[in-house]
């Protein structure tokens, strides 16, 4: 089994919900960082989702949580992780166009 660090780096996210991360087939991914960093001179709000699709389900990381001027949000880190199987997505939208950097951290396993 090999296991591969990588970044996933998306930016200027906008209105329009962004994969910013879909695990590979055949892949197990450990998701150990993710970050959204605002990029604009106002406030935005963020809503970050997982998809399972295995079971045919999204939820939330975080919904309409605030993100100030030049500042970051932390989604994923320090002792939290979360595990995506084969086809598995982490998606973020922004309430702004445009106003949004994401990048992902993970270790894939296959």
């Amino acid at each position: 089994m090999a296991n591969t660090f990588k970044n996933s780096v998306t930016a200027s996210v906008g209105t329009s919900a962004t994969d910013v991360y879909t695990a590979p087939a055949l892949t197990t991914t450990t998701v150990i960082g993710a970050a959204v960093s605002n990029r604009t001179a106002s406030p935005i709000n963020i809503d970050a989702t997982v998809t399972d699709t295995s079971g045919s389900v999204t939820a939330y990381l975080v919904k309409a949580a605030p993100v100030a001027s030049g500042g970051a949000l932390v989604l994923i880190g320090g002792d939290q992780k979360v595990v995506l199987e084969t086809g598995d997505k982490i998606t973020v939208t922004s309430d702004t166009a445009s106003s949004a950097d994401v990048v992902i951290s993970v270790l894939e396993q296959t």
